[in-house]
């Protein structure tokens, strides 16, 4: 009789402690969420009001709703700055995904020697801040008349996000079967077939989820684009912001305009693209 009360207890402290564990689990991830949708929330219900609307319902949404924020941040050098910024990280995205493929198709497929030095050497780049390297990278530019250019500022982005792309797709292009490979050296195809027909239609996720992980680290930057493009004509959409802030520092409204202008087209992108990018983190795992 005791052995069953006893175990009875135990069973209900068991099964208390896992609603508590659930419990407490549920919870931070509610907060979570929370802390995550709130700023979101905040951005949108703001920009569709009036300066005055602001005061009064700081956070209730108020009706009905006005455009005035978006006008007002349209006035300024939004589609300049967009259109800078479209170009920079096109650019380098694209530039920086060819060369990152083709050589992480050399290390994870090709026979040489020195190929887990030279992988090792670029993916400790990764930890090298930008800080460290701008003002070299800021002197050079200088010296040969990059700074205050497009091309110059779309060389350092492609140079950044080198390490990462590299790293990514190496991985990925190893769990490709050598047995494809082989057969397709037999049938008389040479490397640059190999990897323009096999392994690029194979790694479409990888790079897909390349793109999108580089688009976005390149389109929020902010320091190397403040120090290489000063000029107002070549200002990217952040160092905008930072400018557009300070000029309507009172006015909340447009400055939370100019920010969703600024989020919209990366939510776009990762819409559009959200299964190729949730596949190609999984893949090489799965593979693997």
């Amino acid at each position: 009789m005791n052995k069953r009360k006893g175990r009875s207890e135990r069973n209900i402290i068991k099964r208390i402690q896992d609603y508590l564990g659930r419990f407490l689990k549920h919870f931070i991830l509610i907060m979570i969420c929370i802390s995550i949708i709130f700023p979101i929330y905040f951005m949108v219900i703001t920009s569709i009001k009036t300066h005055t609307q602001y005061l009064n319902k700081v956070w209730a949404v108020t009706f009905p709703f006005r455009l005035n924020a978006f006008q007002k941040a349209f006035k300024g050098q939004f589609i300049r700055w967009i259109t800078n910024s479209l170009i920079i990280t096109a650019g380098s995205v694209i530039f920086a995904t060819f060369l990152a493929s083709i050589l992480a198709f050399a290390v994870a497929k090709l026979p040489f020697r020195w190929k887990n030095g030279l992988l090792g050497s670029i993916v400790s780049l990764m930890v090298i801040p930008p800080a460290v390297i701008i003002i070299p990278i800021f002197v050079l530019w200088s010296k040969i008349g990059l700074v205050n250019n497009r091309f110059g500022a779309i060389v350092v982005y492609t140079g950044m996000i080198m390490p990462f792309s590299v790293y990514l797709l190496t991985n990925f292009f190893k769990t490709i079967p050598n047995e494809i490979i082989e057969s397709a050296v037999i049938d008389g195809c040479s490397s640059f077939q190999i990897f323009r027909v096999i392994i690029i239609r194979l790694s479409i996720p990888a790079l897909f989820t390349n793109i999108i992980v580089n688009t976005v680290w390149v389109w929020n930057e902010l320091f190397i684009a403040m120090i290489l493009l000063q000029s107002n004509k070549l200002k990217t959409l952040m160092v905008g912001l930072a400018v557009f802030k300070t000029h309507y520092n009172v006015n909340i409204p447009v400055i939370m305009a100019g920010l969703l202008i600024s989020v919209l087209p990366m939510v776009v992108l990762y819409l559009f693209g959200q299964n190729v990018l949730i596949k190609g983190l999984i893949t090489g795992y799965k593979k693997g």
